[in-house]
């Protein structure tokens, strides 16, 4: 078979309508008995893939694939997501994030004989992979998964796995236990001991911080936040300085600004070096843990924090009216509420970021017919060697 294309999850598509994973476009393969391919005729884009863990784990799906040929698919994706409503604004060059970058990881755990195993899932299957010498994530990262193992150990039922999301911050790491065993009395003194053991920042079981020894903040523009345990945060801290580079430059100098789906602040507090904010969140937690991060920072200008739900309670023009610049980074889900109501607006600029070229090309699009015109898109990845990518669009009213 000659395979024709990539899905938009990557996996190549053959002539046949045959999808088969870890395959690139003009590549002629067989299909060994197992399902997996024999590349006959490789593409002159296929590379040694840089983790020797690739070939069974489930984390990356284009490490065969070499960067530039990466980088002109995901553009690619963006851009036809925006043709399919008749759009094609001019690109900026794509920002990709390097490799072991990643600072924060779910990793999934499970207790066997010998201890424990701590890893990532086999494509599609519940199958564990270890993964030691992983390239995705920070090197911190990645030398914690001894210590995530003994804690599996600890936490993970004896038929269950755990998940564990860890985070890096300036104090250590942010640990988050998600797990089928109940947290009893002797488990939380236990789990306790654990994290002053290894030094943990902060060790969380499902919603109870168990022990924060040093609070695990972020750093966000000039101020420092506290997010609450599992909150939203960009991938990279390379991919988020390259978001907030463009959402500043979006925003200019407008002296009000109304930053929607602001999560704890990524764009928010850095905004405030000079312009009034409100931040506006669904999450009351991440609102607080933004309020009290502009409170401690001397010489920003105001920060007001409102929890609000935006899909069921867009802002209207009437309280659009003040802002002349809107920063907008709603969840995959795109922000279909709230975008109708911008369409009505006479807001001056939108800086629009996403994580879905899908909800992203249609919320453009109604922006446009409401009056915007795109200035230009800048695709961000953050998620190298996976099929996800964000990106950021300049939108100014015509």
């Amino acid at each position: 078979m000659t395979i024709q294309g990539l899905t938009h999850l990557g996996a190549g598509r053959a002539n046949d309508d045959t999808l088969i994973p870890r395959t690139l476009p003009g590549e002629v393969v067989a299909l060994r008995d197992d399902g997996t391919a024999q590349i006959l005729t490789p593409s002159a884009d296929r590379v040694a893939p840089p983790c020797r863990h690739f070939r069974t784990c489930g984390g990356c799906a284009l490490q065969h694939a070499s960067d530039p040929f990466v980088a002109a698919w995901k553009q690619t994706v963006v851009e036809r997501a925006l043709h399919a409503h008749g759009l094609e604004p001019p690109f900026r060059p794509i920002h990709t994030s390097p490799p072991q970058a990643r600072r924060r990881a779910k990793f999934s755990g499970r207790r066997t004989k010998k201890g424990a195993m701590v890893g990532f899932h086999a494509r599609a299957s519940d199958v564990l992979v270890a993964v030691p010498d992983c390239q995705l994530v920070t090197p911190t990262l990645r030398a914690a998964i001894p210590m995530l193992e003994a804690l599996t150990v600890i936490t993970a039922s004896r038929k269950g796995e755990v998940a564990l999301t860890v985070t890096g911050s300036r104090a250590g790491l942010d640990v988050l236990v998600q797990t089928e065993q109940r947290l009893t009395d002797p488990l939380r003194i236990e789990v306790a001991a654990f994290a002053q053991t290894h030094r943990l920042a902060r060790l969380t079981w499902g919603d109870e911080t168990v022990v924060t020894i040093n609070p695990p903040v972020q750093v966000m523009g000039p101020a420092t936040v506290l997010p609450p345990p599992g909150a939203f945060l960009q991938a990279t801290q390379d991919g988020e300085d390259a978001l907030r580079a463009a959402v500043i430059e979006i925003v200019g100098d407008a002296p009000r600004v109304a930053d929607l789906f602001a999560g704890a602040g990524t764009f928010s507090l850095p905004l405030a070096v000079g312009a009034e904010v409100l931040a506006v969140e669904g999450d009351a937690a991440m609102i607080a843990a933004l309020d009290k991060g502009w409170r401690a920072t001397p010489g920003l200008r105001r920060v007001t924090g409102v929890a609000r739900d935006l899909f069921r309670r867009p802002l209207e023009p009437d309280e659009l009216a003040p802002f002349s610049a809107v920063v907008l980074d709603p969840p995959r889900a795109g922000a279909a509420a709230q975008v109708a109501t911008l369409a009505g607006s006479r807001v001056d600029r939108i800086a629009m970021v996403s994580c879905n070229p899908v909800t992203f090309g249609r919320d453009v699009a109604a922006l446009v017919a409401g009056g915007y015109r795109v200035d230009w898109v800048q695709v961000v990845d953050q998620f190298r060697w996976s099929p996800h990518v964000e990106m950021v669009a300049s939108l100014t009213r015509a």
